[in-house]
């Protein structure tokens, strides 16, 4: 795209109203998605007919099925189709540093949980947002392209709850096997992969902040390592599926080279409500989809595969009679198998809304920075601001005392530094992205000079071993109702009081001579609904967590692996639904336990090592097939 269009783009950004989620028509156009050149790698969009028959029927082209679609049609006699509910990404979406905005477009589901006793209570109808991408490439399209992987422990644990295969060692090489590490110091690591097709490299872009960061961990003694490598808990730069300073999703990395495959067929715009199971055989052959405003069957002569998401696949499975039969009585649903889909719901939670402020200029990232005409010239190079993975600059992993049961090395506690803060967000597309209130944001940070919001980061601690578990079920038995997302935030009480030690941890980096360097220091207005507390005491820390503190989108679960002897399992360590033949789940719903990570690239692990159990089942070679 020419540089004029991104200057017009950006600009028209710079002059959206504050009110933006008032705006959302606005939000619909600029972000409408636009047709790639064939030359750029546009992806054809295919409608199958009613009653048509394929080898293998994908449900989702998110961060799984992407990667299945692929790795499945390196078969040549294998006919293969992708079903996607949402259409292309966008020139705009591409741009790292503005993945916040993505949330509030049509790429995303906008699914939003149940009103939380403990957590989101300040924030607009007091329920917790829930981006998950309905666009080709998912939530790798909607997500801050952070690529980090967890502790190897949290795959060791999966096997000791019974998940043979799973192991380590055994799913180290589907992590390496799709990735193509860019960054020079890591290229002959044993734990990266070289000419796989997700790319992984850094920003180009960093500040004196990026430097702070590294010597804070150093002067609290943490080393600066690689968070993917030998030990985890450490500061780092962040790894990020970025492509010439451009997000890399599962899209453009594993369908976009493969697009014209003679036997790999994908259907856009193509909402799946059923899955077609016979009820006497128990066998999955089909799905029920909606293109256009008709209504299709289609069929599967081998297998079903759902990548549909936590959220997706456990509701298109109750609405198909998988599930907990009580729950699928009570709404009129037959029940085909009695399962425990829906239970075994895990997140990440975050406290956002702090913002630590400096006293030196051209430290920090905000959004008159990035809308500038010279922030879009050097996007167009590969560099500047703009290539900053949803704005994340630093990564920080620990473990605090609520977490030492896990064993020496495996952290519970992430820390993210963002290069700019919500007190910088003078346009609101981060308050709608949080659903923070502009009354909120007026009270917090209304009375901050406009140069202290500019000159403003975040540290936001992540709990990233919740004890916490919630559940998914369905509304009513129509798949345009959404379902109930009840994530029990905070529901164990270690949870609040290790997010609590985590904001801890972030004043004793501010506090480092690193930081205090340049003034560093925590605005000070305490939150709305919690002024009764005397600021910076325990008891305002545990009220301003609950008001704010949000989902980092990484709910996985809902579709427990587990082997048939377990009664809370769904699908079996192959990840074939017990009980049903021919439907297969291959998501972040088979996790039994969330890992200490983002969950992306735990998600492309899994897809790869599906593809591969897939194809030793119906006796292929598992092999890859050269572009």
């Amino acid at each position: 795209m020419r540089l004029s269009t991104y200057l017009c783009i950006i600009l028209n950004i710079a002059g959206a109203s504050l009110e933006t989620y008032n705006v959302l028509d606005f939000w619909t156009n600029l972000f409408r998605p636009l047709p790639r050149t064939k030359k750029e790698g546009f992806v054809p969009d295919y409608t199958p007919k009613d009653g048509q028959e394929y080898d293998f029927i994908v449900v989702g082209a998110g961060s799984a099925g992407c990667v299945l679609a692929n790795r499945l049609s390196e078969i040549p006699q294998w006919k293969v189709l992708l079903l996607e509910a949402g259409g292309n990404e966008n020139y705009f979406s591409d741009i790292p540093i503005f993945a916040p905005f993505l949330s509030i477009t049509p790429m995303n589901w906008g699914y939003a949980s149940e009103p939380q006793e403990k957590a989101c209570r300040d924030l607009r109808g007091k329920v917790c947002y829930m981006p998950r991408g309905k666009v080709l490439g998912g939530s790798s399209v909607l997500n801050f392209l952070i690529y980090q992987r967890g502790h190897p422990e949290d795959y060791n644990d999966w096997v000791r709850m019974g998940n043979n295969g799973w192991s380590y060692k055994e799913i180290l090489p589907y992590f390496k096997k799709s990735e193509n590490i860019k960054i020079n110091d890591l290229r002959n690591s044993i734990y990266h992969g070289v000419g796989g097709y997700l790319d992984i490299d850094y920003s180009t872009y960093s500040t004196p902040l990026n430097e702070a960061f590294k010597k804070a961990g150093e002067e609290l003694g943490y080393e600066w390592n690689d968070p993917n490598g030998e030990k985890v808990i450490g500061f780092s730069k962040p790894q990020a599926t970025i492509r010439n300073g451009r997000r890399c999703s599962t899209s453009k990395a594993f369908l976009e080279p493969v697009r014209f495959r003679r036997n790999l067929k994908i259907s856009k715009y193509s909402t799946v409500t059923k899955i077609l199971i016979d009820p006497i055989t128990k066998v999955a052959n089909g799905v029920e989809f909606v293109k256009n405003g008709k209504r299709k069957r289609i069929f599967a002569r081998r297998e079903v595969v759902l990548a549909a998401g936590t959220i997706g696949s456990a509701q298109l499975l109750m609405l198909s009679g998988i599930g907990p039969e009580e729950h699928l009585n009570e709404l009129g649903i037959k029940s085909v198998a009695n399962l425990p889909v829906g239970y075994n719901l895990q997140d990440h939670i975050t406290f956002s809304g702090n913002a630590f402020i400096v006293n030196t200029t051209n430290l920090c990232v905000n959004d008159i920075l990035a809308a500038s005409p010279t922030s879009a010239a050097l996007y167009m190079l590969g560099q500047g601001p703009l290539t900053i993975p949803g704005g994340a600059a630093g990564l920080a992993f620990t473990q605090t005392k609520y977490g030492q049961d896990l064993g020496e090395g495996r952290p519970d506690m992430e820390l993210v530094m963002g290069a700019g803060s919500l007190a910088g967000d003078l346009l609101g597309i981060i308050r709608s992205m949080l659903g923070v209130t502009d009354q909120w944001y007026e009270e917090v940070y209304g009375s901050l000079p406009l140069q202290d919001r500019q000159n403003s980061f975040a540290l936001n601690p992540i709990l990233i071993r919740p004890r916490s578990v919630g559940r998914v079920t369905l509304r009513t038995a129509n798949f345009t109702d959404q379902p109930r997302i009840q994530p029990n935030y905070f529901n164990h009480p270690d949870d609040l009081l290790a997010l609590k030690e985590g904001v801890r941890f972030a004043q004793r980096i501010i506090n480092t001579k690193a930081f205090q360097r340049y003034g560093t220091r925590l605005h000070d207005t305490p939150f709305p609904n919690c002024k009764n507390f005397a600021f910076n005491s325990e008891e305002y820390w545990e009220c301003a967590i609950m008001q704010t503190s949000i989902t980092l989108d990484h709910q996985v679960g809902t579709c427990k692996m587990a082997p048939s002897a377990d009664p809370t399992g769904v699908v079996s360590p192959r990840l074939q639904v017990h009980g049903i033949k021919g439907l297969r789940i291959a998501d972040a719903s088979v996790m039994p336990r969330i890992p200490a990570s983002h969950t992306h690239a735990p998600v492309v692990m899994i897809a790869e090592k599906a593809a591969d159990l897939i194809k030793e089942d119906w006796n292929m070679p598992i092999q890859y097939i050269p572009l």
